[in-house]
């Protein structure tokens, strides 16, 4: 049954965020990072440049925890702060060129592979294909923010969300 494609478009479309999601983690994993390091530096390099305020928002970490993430990434040599050109003042963080070798190595065999999917489609199909990352991009980006607020306002102040291991198990029948 783990190898048969299911015929319901949303357990379809549920497998294939599943399988994005599953890929993204393996990167990080395998580029020695954690999943939020590895969403950074892809914001980052998406970005060109980036104010650690503005990855604070894109990331949903507090300024201390993006601070933190920042030294980290810096100290291993995939980033670097620099001062933006039109405000001295203002601190950019920008990826270091040694970043791309790494990041490309890992993620080589998804682009590979996706080109190989993406290469059955007819260009019209392509344009289409396109068309729908480019409006789902956004789409998401806005939804996480909607689960973002909606779980601050079921959080009390100052208390951190139960971790699954703090979830009473319920009794097994034997």
């Amino acid at each position: 049954m783990a190898n048969e494609t299911p015929d319901d478009p949303h357990m379809i479309f549920r497998e294939y965020l599943d399988a994005v999601g599953l890929h993204g983690m393996a990167g990080a994993e395998a580029a020695g990072l954690q999943p939020t390091e590895w969403y950074a530096i892809s914001l980052i390099t998406l970005a060109g440049r980036i104010t650690s305020g503005d990855l604070a928002t894109r990331t949903g970490l507090t300024t201390g925890a993006t601070t933190r993430l920042i030294d980290r990434l810096e100290k291993a040599g995939y980033v670097r702060r620099t001062t933006d050109p039109s405000d001295r003042r203002r601190v950019m963080v920008e990826a270091s060129a040694d970043t791309f070798p790494d990041i490309e190595d890992v993620v080589a065999p998804a682009r590979r592979r996706i080109a190989e999917v993406i290469g059955h489609y007819t260009p019209e199909q392509r344009e289409v294909l396109f068309d729908y990352f480019t409006r789902a991009a956004p789409a998401y980006r806005a939804a996480t923010e909607e689960i973002r607020a909606a779980a601050a306002r079921h959080r009390r102040p100052g208390r951190k969300p139960k971790s699954d291991t703090a979830r009473p198990v319920p009794p097994t029948r034997e």
